[in-house]
């Protein structure tokens, strides 16, 4: 058993490296993913942040949680075209005809996905320091922090998994991104949902990322999470669970 398992480890582990080359390599990635949310945080800030009323002096503090949530929803259709064009190519099936784990070449781009955005998470932190935010945060602040973002990670790729391994075309595959874009835009991460329509409010109140701003916000901020904190947990957890099963379910149908 847990020879097996050392096993499957070392080969998700070069999986891992080959995905990780693939984005490396893509400037596109690369700049989507994190060049992108750190231009719509310096916009945000410095040209219309102004303008923006959210009870604190300093936007950046306010801010910086849905700059985060946005780089991980930008990255997802990248995952879902990779993992197509795997399928188109047929390198699931060449990988099967060798003597490594079944499912590592899919958790590899799984495990890409999170390390990437590790990486690009930090990125935007370090500009956000540079910029004037600061925490008040303690460790395990910023270790529930991490948790969450790796969840929610973790939640739009197995999403992006789905449309990836059984779309028909580029298009499709890519398409998952666009509603996924739109969440965080529709939700407390730019302005307080107090400032909007009733009908936009009852949205904006009652989708993911909303809860998951306000839960990272409140931890950043040092301040009380209340309930909301178990809403993005259940939300994330949720997601991530049933995504994965049907993402599974497809992966083992197609051989």
């Amino acid at each position: 058993m847990e020879t097996t398992k050392s096993y499957f480890l070392m080969d998700m582990g070069v999986m891992l490296g080959r995905s990780m080359r693939h984005i490396l390599r893509s400037m596109d990635t690369i700049v989507t993913v994190t060049i992108m949310p750190v231009a719509l945080m310096l916009l945000f800030v410095y040209v219309l942040g102004g303008a923006i009323q959210t009870g604190t002096d300093n936007y950046v503090n306010y801010l910086l949680p849905g700059i985060m949530l946005i780089a991980v929803a930008n990255s997802v259709g990248y995952t879902s075209f990779r993992l197509f064009t795997d399928v188109q190519r047929g390198i699931f099936e060449r990988f099967h005809s060798m003597p490594i784990a079944r499912s590592a070449a899919l958790w590899g781009h799984v495990m890409t996905s999170l390390v990437s955005n590790v990486i690009s998470v930090i990125v935007i932190i370090i500009v956000a320091l540079l910029m004037g935010f600061r925490s008040p945060a303690g460790v395990l602040s910023w270790l529930a922090v991490s948790g969450i973002l790796a969840l929610f990670t973790l939640a739009l790729t197995w999403i992006a998994a789905i449309a990836g391994l059984s779309a028909k075309s580029v298009d499709g595959a890519i398409a998952i991104a666009y509603p996924i874009h739109f969440l965080p835009l529709i939700s407390s991460a730019f302005v307080p949902t107090r400032s909007m329509p009733a009908g936009v409010r009852a949205f904006a109140e009652n989708q993911p990322v909303t809860s998951i701003v306000e839960t990272i916000r409140a931890l950043l901020s040092n301040q009380p999470v209340g309930n909301e904190i178990w809403i993005a947990l259940a939300w994330c957890t949720g997601i991530m669970f049933v995504a994965c099963f049907f993402a599974m379910s497809i992966y083992k149908k197609r051989g």
